[in-house]
């Protein structure tokens, strides 16, 4: 049955009328429709650009495909309709076009460095092996490569870079030539560096960044996804490994304190930003609303810029189109203008997913 929603658009700020038909949408008038929506702000689905539906709490594999249409879900009834996942130890290729779930987008699993990272959850491959492994899991995604940029040396006592210089540059463009676009892991100064000049797609975290790698950024549209919300986690890190790595501890507390500047810059000059919550592990999924208080709060950015980089932004990012003729239908919609009060993107009043209301 065909669906009609009235409100006002956002980004467009005016009143106006889409219809619905299946998964599409149209501006042309449809007879017949079901008017669903007669007023409030509405929003092409809001995007978590970076979680884990394929990681439980605590950091382990999922055990089945049930486990992460349930994360999905929790993401899905906060408004999210569209999800990254940056990284998943549990394939999951069947939820692709799944009906009642966010559309995905993601990497196979986390290629990662020699017992440098998260037990059971990454590929962990040497220099010499790191191109063909990223080749393999561009085909196990279905766009994106994750890697793992950096961790902790625990004979250096601190962040280091996973791999040498050449042998990231070189992955980078192994996934390229497969048509996979690159996420990287990354905490540390050096480590950035080197992933920004190789050509990175997107820097997730990106607490090291200076203003010339910012300004690198954002001439070559690299996108910054922060994660403040993970980043906040760092004090309880540092508090864990104080005793045994002092230096790497103090490092992550500096990295923490200095982040909402680095967010802030990196939006003054113009970098792609987009909302990402590292739901999976340590953060609860459904959590994208708090990510978008703290990009507003903290790194100051303007609510209009931060629905942006939830929701429009993120989308054309993706490759999910919005509610243009022809776009996808898929829509939240606020009983009050998010721009003027951003806490309203708690509360959505009508969720509204491949043109079917959830709410």
């Amino acid at each position: 049955m065909p669906l009609h929603v009235r409100g006002v658009m956002l980004p467009e700020d005016r009143t106006r009328d889409l219809w619905l038909v299946g998964d599409r949408v149209t501006l042309h008038p449809v007879p017949g429709a079901t008017t669903v929506v007669d007023g409030g702000f509405i929003l092409p689905g809001l995007v978590d650009a970076h979680c884990h539906i394929g990681i439980a709490r605590g950091g382990t594999p999922i055990g089945s495909l049930d486990d992460a249409r349930r994360l999905a879900g929790v993401d899905r009834d906060a408004g999210v309709l569209a999800l990254r996942d940056a990284g998943s130890p549990y394939p999951y290729p069947q939820l692709d076009d799944e009906p009642d779930l966010p559309r995905l987008a993601r990497a196979g699993r986390h290629v990662a460095p020699p017992r440098r990272y998260l037990r059971d959850i990454g590929v962990e491959v040497p220099a010499e092996r790191l191109s063909d492994t990223v080749a393999e899991q561009a085909r196990a995604g279905n766009g994106w490569v994750k890697l793992v940029g950096d961790w902790i040396e625990r004979s250096a006592g601190d962040l280091a870079p996973a791999w040498s210089a050449e042998a990231m540059t070189d992955a980078i463009a192994t996934a390229h030539r497969a048509n996979a676009r690159v996420a990287a892991h990354t905490f540390d100064e050096e480590a950035v560096r080197i992933l920004v000049r190789a050509g990175v797609d997107s820097v997730e975290h990106g607490t090291g960044l200076s203003p010339d790698l910012i300004d690198e950024m954002a001439r070559h549209r690299t996108a910054l996804i922060p994660t403040m919300i993970n980043i906040a986690t760092f004090g309880g890190i540092a508090d864990r490994a104080r005793e045994k790595f002092p230096r790497y501890a103090a490092h992550m507390i500096s990295l923490r304190d200095g982040f909402p500047e680095v967010v802030r810059a990196a939006h003054e000059a113009g970098v792609p930003i987009f909302v990402g919550t590292d739901a999976g592990g340590g953060i609860a999924h459904g959590r994208a609303a708090d990510e978008m208080l703290t990009l507003h709060t903290e790194a100051g950015m303007p609510a209009e810029a931060v629905l942006a980089a939830a929701s429009w932004g993120a989308r054309d990012w993706l490759g999910f189109p919005g509610l243009v003729e022809g776009g996808l239908a898929d829509l939240v919609v606020y009983p009050a203008d998010p721009r003027a009060d951003l806490r309203v993107v708690h509360a959505p009043e009508r969720i509204i997913l491949r043109g079917r209301v959830l709410r």
